[in-house]
């Protein structure tokens, strides 16, 4: 690996001296850092790069901050092949599970390819409107529908493929990965999906109808879901919880499996269910 780009959360203190004392070290070994030209700022860094130029430097990406920010630098990266290695600089994250002690051990294995890999599949969600596709993006956690804090329930005709599931009568609707199941998915009733499979979880937030249950379907469904009865109600579609956009009556969404992985460097000292042990203090009380 040759050139390691750095990605933090700029405004926390602690992701500034970590990204510091980063930098040095990674040119102590020979390595080149790209460190993202707003971290740079803050630094006084010289030679700060454009984000949006990771996906075609860099041999590997480090996340410094939590789950937020490595969810952001994977929309970031993309379908490109390059690892990503999060270090949660607070309590552990689902998905950010390096700790900084953990940090410069597992760069050493990072970059004498010495390291376990974890491929995250991705959803891809189009908008369309009248007709004509508005906006696509694609997320490693969740797509929701969410009714603003003073509208009214809404209806989500809700389809997989071609066969209708249901009318839901929610909050709003959450489309999640396997990955997404431990987030917004989790509060609202979700099941907890194992990492490694590829599916698919509906979840309905707060049902009209108590019978309204989560269901997970197959990795390769279609979920469209056309948003009606909104009249003057806000309603928006929000993606990894970073990314939202003012749905209108009529406008149909589509949720399909992305055709590229996130691929995150796991811990090789904690597997997946220590994580949840740990985060969701289960046994604790």
């Amino acid at each position: 690996m040759k050139r390691v780009a750095i990605i933090a959360k700029v405004h926390d203190p602690r992701c500034q001296g970590v990204a510091g004392e980063l930098i040095e070290w990674l040119s102590a070994q020979g390595v080149e850092p790209l460190v993202e030209a707003h971290l740079a700022r803050h630094l006084l860094y010289p030679n700060g790069i454009e984000s949006a130029r990771f996906p075609e430097l860099a041999d590997l990406v480090v996340v410094l901050g939590g789950d937020g920010t490595l969810i952001s630098a994977a929309r970031l990266i993309g379908g490109r092949n390059i690892p990503i290695l999060g270090v949660n600089l607070g309590s552990l994250g689902f998905l950010t599970e390096i700790t900084v002690p953990e940090l410069y051990p597992m760069l050493s294995d990072c970059l004498r390819g010495k390291f376990k890999l974890s491929e995250r599949m991705m959803l891809d969600c189009t908008i369309e409107r009248g007709g004509a596709e508005i906006a696509c993006h694609q997320v490693l956690n969740d797509v929701v529908i969410n009714k603003g804090a003073l509208a009214r329930i809404v209806d989500l005709d809700t389809r997989v493929d071609s066969h209708y599931l249901t009318t839901f009568k929610a909050d709003g609707l959450i489309i999640s990965t396997p990955t997404g199941s431990t987030g917004y998915s989790l509060s609202a009733g979700g099941a907890i999906i194992h990492p490694s499979l590829n599916c698919i979880a509906i979840t309905p937030i707060c049902p009209h109808t108590l019978t309204n249950r989560p269901i997970v379907v197959g990795n390769d469904s279609l979920v469209s879901i056309m948003v009606s009865s909104l009249d003057d109600e806000d309603v928006y579609l929000t993606l990894d919880g970073q990314v939202g956009v003012e749905l209108k009556s009529g406008d149909l969404i589509h949720v399909r499996r992305a055709r590229h992985y996130s691929h995150l460097v796991m811990s090789n000292k904690r597997d997946f269910f220590e994580v949840l042990r740990t985060k969701l203090k289960w046994g604790e009380r």
